[in-house]
């Protein structure tokens, strides 16, 4: 338990069951009644931001969220299984909780995030950037190069991306998994 005091950036909370970290903070003494901390709070799941403001002195429900580095290992029944890099234990997690899942290929190193007491998943993010091999795409035609056309490519991990003209099939490229857009050539 803490109290409005003990509030700080990247402290992590619960608040009606839901997760928050604490984004920013301010304790307000105003010259007429009693003082209070407003907050910025941002959901761990789903990212969404919220304002939030608590009188002084209030009790909090302060957890403890581990992140850690697991390895993609195959896709399963019970879902996507992965492997903890330091003790090799293996855990399935749902394709719901994988933020860019469509960019995800075996052996792959995700972050998975998790409630540090009850040990549960509570969700599994992709490094930003991913090099991905082109498995399909449509032959560019020359001379069409002058405007920033773009074209369908098929991925290795089968997502489809726009890319430009000029890549072609069996190259490998950079992609951003935030929005599965393309960066750059490998």
């Amino acid at each position: 338990m803490a109290t409005t005091a003990d509030i700080r950036n990247g402290m992590c909370l619960d608040l009606e069951g839901q997760y928050y970290y604490v984004v920013e903070f301010l304790h307000v003494k105003p010259g007429k009644g009693a003082a209070f901390v407003r907050t910025k709070l941002k959901n761990v799941v789903t990212g969404k931001v919220i304002d939030r403001t608590f009188s002084s002195g209030m009790r909090l429900d302060e957890i403890r969220i581990e992140r850690r580095d697991y390895q993609y290992l195959y896709q399963g029944d019970v879902g996507y299984i992965f492997m903890d890099n330091e003790t090799y234990e293996q855990i399935p997690i749902m394709k719901e909780m994988i933020t860019g899942v469509e960019f995800l290929k075996e052996g792959m190193d995700v972050s998975v995030v998790t409630h540090a007491e009850t040990n549960s998943v509570l969700y599994a993010e992709l490094p930003t950037h991913v090099h991905l091999k082109i498995t399909y795409t449509e032959p560019g035609i020359k001379g069409d190069t002058a405007t920033n056309a773009t074209k369908p490519a098929t991925l290795e991990t089968g997502a489809e991306v726009r890319v430009p003209l000029f890549i072609d099939k069996g190259e490998t490229i950079k992609v951003d998994t935030r929005d599965g857009s393309y960066v750059e050539r490998v």
